[in-house]
């Protein structure tokens, strides 16, 4: 079981002073196979079930990748929705 720690101001990723914007959730290896494992704990916590579809994005930062992020893609779906449904109205009237 992952240990719980107290988040203390400024802990967070996103910044001084930021607490509850990004943490790290846990440490994983990949594998010769180019494979990893999503701890229990961290499944549980995000609702990732058997079957879900997550889409990894990258950050990239001098022509490199930064970081990967992961999100359902139903999330991501109405994501997108909501940024591109003012602009499509916009464009199609």
């Amino acid at each position: 079981m992952v240990a719980k720690t107290k988040e203390k101001p400024g802990a967070g990723l996103c910044g001084p002073g930021t607490s509850s914007c990004c943490q790290v959730e846990a440490i994983v290896a990949v594998d010769e196979r180019g494979q990893m494992v999503l701890p229990k704990e961290v499944r549980e916590k995000a609702d990732i079930k058997s079957g879900d579809k997550l889409a990894v994005v990258s950050c990239n930062m001098g022509g490199k990748t930064c970081c990967l992020m992961m999100m359902k893609t139903d999330e991501l779906a109405g994501m997108v929705k909501t940024m591109m449904g003012p602009i499509t109205k916009e464009i199609f009237g």
